[in-house]
Order: structure tokens, then C-alpha cells, then sequence
């Protein structure tokens, strides 16, 4: 029996995509600030090891909750393979390294800019349209993350390396909206989701480690509270929580569509990293923002059906 709902069919404002959207970006808008605060003590590559352990068993712990079976045919090993090393091998282990070089508001800043790679793929792959106002939008918002990245660049440090944080989120903004796509393309919606995430995240940590070992030797763990949290809370609410939320958006918007909680993820976590790292706004600060807002929003809004 054909999917009552093909992506891209859902309207924004159902309680059904408004509600999970709006708590993805709660919580994804304070990740950003807790993953600065593991690095330094552990190298990137274990805490990401350690994060997706702990969301590999909260996913399998929530299917069972559900009552759902954990076994998955072959296609959906080998898409949970796929799904694990671009969303949770690639994209973190660039992420968390960004975050060596960049403020986390910075960096969830340039990630509002994944509504654009993930149009542009859906159209490529899925076949889903790109208008010629979504373009300008993400051309507008571009020229706001430029005058950002020049504010950066402009406040960093004599040995800061803000180019190499910005080349690292490119790399994790390609790595995610790949997974991104494929999370919303007809066959990984013909699988059942928690399984897949589940089987995606172990594959993934198992990636992981296995990359750990390879790059920072021995495993390393710090057993400050902070850290022990941070972990915990990325894990079970930042993963657990939001993935099946989020790739669910992706597969009722559409790739593009779904990537626009991109929006108020960044003002979130700007004001998290105002309050907690003492983040410095300057003119050309607010104007990159404020730039970057209105592009996403006529984006957004060009995305919307015309009849």
C-alpha cells in the first residue's frame, strides 16, 4: 500500500510538524555550547565514540519501549551503514574539531546553512524543485554568514586558526545534508525508523572508535561531572530524542524544507555562547546576523507550494 504522505506534502503549521520542529531546535540550539565544553580534557574523536555508544543504546532501549523489533533486512544494514558514517562518523568528528577553531554560536551559525546543500541535493537525487527564491534567500543569507566569518576573523587571536574552522564545517555541513538526503529518499522511509537509527549509531560509534584508536590511541575518558553529563546529555536528549523527531521532519518536509529549524537553532545557541563563552558582538556582528535571518526566512518561504 503507497505512503499516505510524500515528502514535502506536510504543511509547517500541524501541531504534528510544528511541535517536533520547534523542540529539535530547543535542544540542538544548547548542543552546540555543551560540545565546547568536551573538548579539551578528551580528544574529539573519543567523546564523539563515547556520545554515540550512549545514543545506540538509548535508540534500541526506546525501540524496545516501543515494541518494536531491532532486526532490519540487508537493504537497511547497508543504509544504516551509509546513515552512520556520514551523520554520525563524519559530520561529529568535523564538527567537534570546528569547535577547537570557532565559537559553538559561530559554528551553529554556518549550520543554518544546511537548508541549502540539502535542497540542492534533493533536487539532484530526489527530484524535489529548488525555486529561483529559494536561491536569492540562500544567496542573502551567504553574504550575512561572509560578514559573521569576517567578525571572526577580524576578533580571533594571532595563532587562531579561523579558516581551519571554517573548512571543517563545510566538511560536516556536506557529510549531514548526505545523510540528510538519505534519510529522506524512498528507501530509507520503507524502513522502520527507530531500528535504523539504532543500527545507524551503533555502526557509527563502532566507525568511531575504530577511528579513535586509529588517530589518538588508547581510549580516554574524564571522569569530571561535566564531562560525564555532557556526554549523558548529548547522548540520550540531544540524539536519542531529536534524530527520530528530525528525520522524520526530513521525510514529511522534504530534505530542503526539513533543514529549516537551521533558522532558530543559531539564535539560540548565539545567545548561549553571548552568556557562556562572552561571545563579542560588534555592528558588523549583528548586520551578518540579521542578514542571515532574513535569507533563511525568504528561503523558507519560497519553499512554500504556489497553489
Amino acid at each position: 500500500m503507497p505512503s499516505a504522505e510524500l515528502p514535502g506534502q506536510a504543511r509547517f503549521w500541524q501541531w504534528s510538524v510544528a511541535g517536533p520542529f520547534f523542540i529539535v531546535a530547543l535542544i540542538w540550539g544548547s548542543t552546540w555550547l555543551v560540545i565546547k565544553d568536551q573538548i579539551g580534557s578528551v580528544p574529539p574523536s573519543w567523546s564523539v565514540t563515547w556520545r554515540f555508544m550512549i545514543a545506540a543504546v538509548g535508540m534500541a532501549a526506546l525501540a524496545l519501549v516501543r515494541r518494536e523489533s531491532l532486526r532490519i533486512d540487508a537493504q537497511g544494514l547497508r543504509i544504516a551503514a551509509l546513515l552512520g558514517l556520514t551523520q554520525f562518523v563524519m559530520n561529529f568528528q568535523f564538527v567537534y574539531r570546528a569547535e577547537q577553531h570557532l565559537t559553538s554560536g559561530i559554528v551553529a551559525v554556518l549550520f543554518a546553512l544546511l537548508l541549502v546543500p540539502n535542497a540542492l541535493l534533493g533536487w539532484l537525487w530526489l527530484k524535489q524543485p529548488v525555486t529561483r527564491r529559494f536561491l536569492a534567500g540562500s544567496a542573502v543569507a551567504g553574504a550575512g554568514i561572509a560578514l559573521l566569518l569576517l567578525h571572526e576573523y577580524r576578533m580571533a587571536p594571532p595563532e587562531g586558526k579561523v579558516l581551519v574552522g571554517i573548512a571543517l564545517t563545510g566538511a560536516a555541513l556536506l557529510s549531514a545534508s548526505t545523510a540528510n538526503v538519505l534519510q529522506a529518499s524512498n528507501a530509507a522511509r520503507n524502513q522502520p525508523m527507530i531500528p535504523l537509527l539504532a543500527w545507524g549509531m551503533l555502526l557509527g560509534a563502532l566507525m568511531d572508535g575504530a577511528f579513535a584508536l586509529g588517530v589518538e590511541g588508547p581510549p580516554q575518558f574524564d571522569t569530571r561531572p561535566g564531562y560525564i553529563f555532557g556526554v549523558i546529555y548529548l547522548g540520550l536528549i540531544g540524539s536519542v530524542v531529536t534524530f527520530p523527531l528530525y528525520f522524520r521532519l526530513l521525510q514529511r518536509l522534504g530534505a530542503g524544507r526539513g533543514a529549516y529549524n537551521g533558522v532558530l537553532v543559531p539564535v539560540i545557541a548565539m545567545i548561549l555562547s553571548t552568556v557562556f563563552e562572552g561571545y563579542r558582538w560588534s555592528l558588523l556582528a549583528a548586520a551578518g546576523s540579521a542578514l542571515v535571518m532574513i535569507g533563511l526566512v525568504v528561503a523558507l518561504n519560497a519553499r512554500k507550494p504556489s497553489r
